[in-house]
């Protein structure tokens, strides 16, 4: 396989469409999006980005093309597509789906404008070299989705508040996961309850921790943020609802598709502050010069629907709690 039907195999249609577009139009401004999730399930999310671009002027196929690949949810994918859209090259490369495409990106230039959504510390992870002064050629949204995962058990922990043994799962062979379970371990051991770890990294892998989960009789799970999580939403909602294990998730997305309860940031609104930096860069911001964005309001979202399913009552204080209920 040579290696445009490697990157068409992984991005489809939205992958190789704008090549046409660019011969066609060769002056247009060329923009890259690397993502670690699917197409398919991003749909929203890539209009978001959009719209960013738009509040600046700039809509693809009128006077910018953009060029997408999708690693769908394989980490070891993004380097090889991080490098494919340096070498196109674009004006301004962005990246959805966390640390492990800004990471990718970041390794791939030090010259071409870098826009990330990182789930948590910029700073740490290498990326800037401070949220106000950037430096170098990145900079972005850091949504903190990873150092969420306290908040998600105590909010677990007040659904099934009688629970003594909750579960976590994890993906290992995402690079924040070690961090997401010191901060799961911590609150656990702050409120009095045994968690247990269970890791998944493929979808046979899921099915196999959802057996397991059911078996043990896990009183709940908290789902650890995770882009090849959420990019497989429906089938992790559908799992929790068959082994009947009420399970917390970081974005309103899951909720949404029958998800119990998530709590997190506006995902599509980070998108949109995505394309918005890019829009800036492409009339001459640099990187260094916007600082890195973070979010400043987080929703509860409940899915009361999904509760009498499960046989659970919502406790008022936790009603009154939430930005949505879901009936």
């Amino acid at each position: 396989m040579n290696r445009r039907e490697f990157i068409a195999l992984l991005g489809g249609a939205a992958a190789t469409w704008p090549i046409a577009a660019r011969a066609q139009q060769p002056a247009m401004p060329v923009i890259g999006f690397l993502s670690a999730r699917s197409p398919d399930e991003s749909t929203h999310l890539v209009a978001a980005l959009q719209r960013g671009l738009a509040e600046n002027g700039y809509i693809d196929g009128k006077n910018i093309t953009i060029e997408y690949r999708w690693a769908l949810g394989r980490y070891d994918w993004l380097p090889a597509l991080a490098a494919d859209l340096v070498r196109l090259p674009v004006a301004v490369l962005m990246t959805g789906g966390g640390e492990p495409s800004a990471l990718a990106a970041k390794a791939a230039t030090t010259t071409i404008p870098i826009v990330f959504s990182a789930g948590g510390d910029p700073v740490k992870g290498g990326l800037v070299a401070s949220l106000s002064r950037p430096g170098g050629n990145a900079t972005g949204v850091s949504n903190l989705s990873p150092a969420l995962e306290a908040k998600r058990l105590g909010l677990l922990h007040e659904l099934v508040p009688k629970a003594v043994n909750l579960g976590v799962l994890l993906n290992p062979n995402f690079p924040p996961a070690v961090l997401q379970l010191t901060d799961v371990l911590e609150a656990a051991s702050a409120i009095g309850v045994q968690v247990q770890v269970f890791r998944a990294s493929t979808d046979r892998e899921i099915e196999a921790a959802f057996n397991t989960i059911a078996q043990m009789r896990i009183a709940g799970l908290s789902q650890a943020a995770d882009p090849f999580f959420a990019s497989r939403r429906v089938q992790m909602v559908a799992l929790a609802a068959r082994h009947a294990v009420p399970t917390i998730y970081q974005f309103r997305e899951y909720a949404e598709v029958g998800g119990l309860i998530s709590y997190g940031i506006d995902l599509p609104n980070t998108y949109r502050q995505i394309g918005d930096y890019a829009g800036r860069i492409l009339k001459g911001a640099k990187p260094t010069d916007l600082p890195v964005q973070r979010p400043t309001k987080f929703d509860l979202v409940i899915n009361v629907k999904t509760a009498k399913a499960l046989g659970l009552d919502i406790s008022d204080k936790l009603l009154a709690l939430a930005d949505e209920v879901i009936e």
